[in-house]
């Protein structure tokens, strides 16, 4: 099933300003917090160099850019999920997809790599592998993607042939060509299979449960295939 969505409820799903989830997802561990309060330390201490040798009158913008430079550790997660999901705002055109788990499957995936040496004092390269899950998700028309995330606990209960849904984006106006999608959802289990959170969850679900209440909200694809349908019988001769 695929149904067209407005591009006012698109940029509901997928929010401009980074959400609770995506701010928490950028915001990462406490290394991560430590890089970014070390920025913003450097940052103020040039901005207040800069200041005392080149004796910069403009006070309000040094003062601006003391404020940004120290805050650095705070509003930086907000604008990479932010830069994210103008990426996926930039399609003109997007559907709401049903369909179900065709099949899954684990892989290892390398993340990266460390060099150390060993008590001998030799140089070892050490590999840091992350296991994924992958999925099928398709429906009747023969339409299918494939996703992967990281591997969770949660993820025991996905099984073939549950229900699956997601976000589709194109640039085609009759989607014809998918070119993006976003974490996929599964209503049977209340389970999300994500690795970024890419939709605003609240909205995602309303919008699910307005269509699967909705009868007059076909597949799309199918829809089109009666219409033909019925145009081939009009000059059935």
């Amino acid at each position: 099933m695929l149904v067209p969505l407005t591009r006012q409820k698109f940029e509901q799903i997928i929010p401009l300003i980074a959400s609770g989830p995506q701010y928490k997802y950028y915001w990462g561990k406490f290394s991560n917090f430590i890089q970014r309060l070390l920025i913003s330390v450097v940052a103020v201490v040039v901005i207040l160099l800069v200041k005392v040798f080149f004796r910069i009158e403009l006070d309000l913008i040094v003062f601006l850019l003391g404020i940004i430079g120290a805050f650095f550790w705070l509003w930086y997660p907000v604008f990479q999920a932010s830069l994210r999901n103008v990426k996926c705002r930039r399609y003109k055109y997007s559907g709401f997809f049903r369909g179900r788990i065709l099949d899954w499957w684990i892989t290892d995936q390398l993340i990266g790599k460390q060099e150390t040496v060993n008590s001998k004092g030799e140089l070892v390269i050490v590999e840091n592998r992350e296991k994924r899950i992958n999925l099928e998700v398709g429906d009747d028309t023969g339409f299918s993607i494939e996703f992967d995330a990281p591997l969770k606990p949660a993820y025991k209960v996905i099984t073939r042939g549950l229900v699956a849904e997601m976000i589709v984006m194109s640039n085609r106006r009759d989607l014809g060509r998918i070119e993006e999608f976003s974490d996929i959802f599964i209503p049977s289990r209340d389970l999300w299979v994500s690795d970024y959170p890419c939709v605003r969850q609240d909205f995602f679900t309303e919008t699910s449960r307005r269509l699967r209440e909705d009868p007059d909200n076909r597949p799309r694809r199918r829809r089109r295939q009666e219409e033909e349908e019925r145009y081939d019988d009009d000059y059935d001769y």
